[in-house]
């Protein structure tokens, strides 16, 4: 099995560095650019949706996985791939508290631990 495309370094560190990312759901919805807190554990890209509803971009991108991200003005083509393992899922909630570490961010960051915001984690591999 062929690894998995990754973003070059210079991205990586675009998304490592910022607090907030543009997503952009499903190929042929009618989604547009969406916020979201970006993550990077291990040189891979994640989110978690927030709201977990249907027709967001969680919801999206498990009926259609391709899609586009935005990081600044630069836009990138993607493929969203949804995460299982349970050791990755600790590692994100680990960035998430690293990261974000302001009085304010903390109800966020707490929230992300919830399981059914926890099942919402999303992976995002360049097309």
């Amino acid at each position: 099995m062929a690894a998995a495309k990754r973003f070059s370094r210079p991205v990586v560190k675009a998304f490592d560095e910022a607090k907030i990312f543009g997503i952009k759901a499903g190929e042929a919805s009618e989604h547009r650019y969406t916020g979201a807190w970006p993550v990077v554990v291990d040189g891979r890209l994640f989110a978690r949706s927030w709201d977990v509803k249907r027709g967001g971009w969680f919801d999206t991108f498990l009926r259609d996985p391709l899609g586009r991200i935005q990081i600044g003005e630069r836009g990138l083509r993607v493929r969203a791939v949804r995460v299982r393992s349970e050791k990755l899922l600790d590692a994100i909630e680990a960035a998430y508290a690293t990261k974000y570490v302001t009085p304010a961010a903390q109800k966020w960051v707490r929230g992300f631990r919830t399981p059914r915001r926890r099942a919402a984690t999303i992976e995002f591999l360049p097309r």
